[in-house]
């Protein structure tokens, strides 16, 4: 039998343990993308009142963006055909495991979710230009309607493991000083949330949805600054090996990335650009949700590039 250590790590024994291209960190943003706009759109119509047209629809948004994010994965699989095994077991240990079965999982609650939101005149002509399929959408409406309260509560619960497990998926690999840190889960799950709330403020949303978002945002944005600093003071209190870690994100070759992306775009622009917005009364832009969106990604990306560094 043979044993691969892969805590040990020799630039001359082993020139290169780079595995994981774009796709991965794509992968990561797009299912944390469509974990906090599942989150998100269920509390939005409950506490914002009556959803507004754009915030309807946008609930199709999270399979569109899980199939995407997929189709990332999918590109990054050495045996590509092998796919279905996933769904063969239920593996409890096995981070992947959890997260093919929550992928599974959106489908049905997003859809149904996305279509006991429309009104009447909306299913209606989404079910005729459905063709064939306009049963299922009246069949999936019918079925959704008397259960929103529990459709609400399944939006969460698998938006929120959906959100956790995009950052489980890396600190389960403990043999990576820069992955192994219990906050990696939560940090993903509140850089998610910000990120699903940016995107839906590109949208036209109406004032009062805007306005309870925007507080969302900024609970979701404080959160992660918080887990940011925390995963920060982790590594430097974890040794050589977890100092190490984070030097290369503060000052070594992913540093740039990592105060200009990940903080400066995810975090203190969009802050600015907000406040000044505010204070001016000026007219809410598409900037500041833009500049959350590439710091969202730049952290995925920097985590996983950094992380087999």
């Amino acid at each position: 039998m043979t044993e691969l250590d892969l805590s040990r790590h020799s630039p001359l024994l082993d020139p290169s343990l780079h595995v994981w291209g774009w796709e991965i960190p794509v992968y990561l943003f797009l299912g944390g993308l469509a974990a906090g706009a599942m989150m998100l759109l269920p509390l939005l119509a409950a506490r914002a009142g009556p959803p507004s047209r754009w915030s309807r629809w946008l609930g199709f948004a999270v399979p569109l963006l899980v199939t995407v994010g997929m189709g990332a994965l999918l590109l990054d699989l050495e045996h590509k055909l092998h796919v279905y095994r996933f769904y063969l077991a239920f593996r409890w240990s096995s981070p992947m495991s959890w997260g093919a079965w929550i992928l599974l999982l959106v489908y049905p609650v997003s859809l149904l979710w996305a279509l006991a939101a429309l009104d009447e005149e909306e299913a209606a002509a989404l079910a005729r230009r459905a063709g064939p399929l306009g049963r299922l959408v009246t069949a999936g409406r019918a079925l959704a309607l008397p259960r929103l309260t529990a459709l609400r509560w399944a939006s969460l619960v698998v938006g929120l493991g959906l959100g956790v497990y995009t950052g489980i998926l890396l600190s389960a690999l403990g043999a990576r000083s820069l992955w192994a840190s219990p906050v990696m889960g939560p940090l993903f799950l509140a850089s998610g949330v910000s990120s699903g709330a940016a995107l839906l403020a590109l949208f036209p949303l109406e004032t009062r949805e805007r306005r309870w978002l925007g507080g969302a945002h900024y609970k979701a944005m404080a959160a992660e600054a918080v887990l940011l600093l925390l995963f920060a003071l982790g590594l430097a209190s974890g040794g050589a090996a977890g100092k190490a870690a984070l030097a290369s994100l503060v000052q070594g070759p992913y540093a740039l990335a990592f105060w200009g992306l990940v903080v400066g775009c995810g975090l203190g622009l969009p802050l600015l650009v907000e406040a000044a917005e505010a204070r001016t009364r000026l007219r809410h832009t598409v900037l500041a949700p833009a500049l959350v969106l590439v710091g969202g990604l730049a952290l995925r990306w920097v985590m996983v590039a950094a992380g087999q560094a």
